[in-house]
């Protein structure tokens, strides 16, 4: 099992979102649940301490399903941020879950209704770590 890292700005940002859903009337209690056991795995680190090539919120990341050999462009975002036809997708959203925190190159099992496939994280076309962007 790969170390899952993710800077204190993200996990203190998600940590206030799942609060404010597990409130709310939105029912996200299953990607809460899969998000938090993902955080609590991960090791925590100050934003300028992220290698460049971890994938981290607002990062732009290039997928190649290895079954298919289809790629896919996304950047990871918080739910009031999503834009499906921006390729702007929520964290919580599975796929998002599952990728946040993981290497260029990593290889993720990702669960699908039609089975699993696998999926590897071809690039990293934008990180705001590495950009200096500490404010997203």
């Amino acid at each position: 099992m790969n170390n899952l890292i993710i800077s204190e700005k993200d996990a203190l940002r998600l940590r206030e979102r799942m609060h404010h859903f597990r409130q709310s009337s939105v029912n996200f209690t299953k990607e809460i649940n899969k998000l938090t056991n993902e955080l609590s795995r991960a090791q925590v680190v100050e934003p300028t301490q992220i290698p460049m090539d971890v994938v981290t919120m607002h990062s732009i990341i290039k997928l190649k399903y290895l079954q298919t050999d289809k790629e896919l462009e996304m950047e990871i975002v918080y739910p009031e941020e999503a834009d499906i036809k921006k390729n702007k997708i929520s964290i919580f959203a599975p796929i998002a879950t599952a990728l946040l925190g993981y290497r260029k190159g990593d290889v993720i099992d990702w669960e699908v209704p039609s089975g699993k496939v696998q999926i590897r994280i071809e690039d990293i076309l934008y990180q705001p770590e590495a950009a200096g962007d500490f404010h997203l």
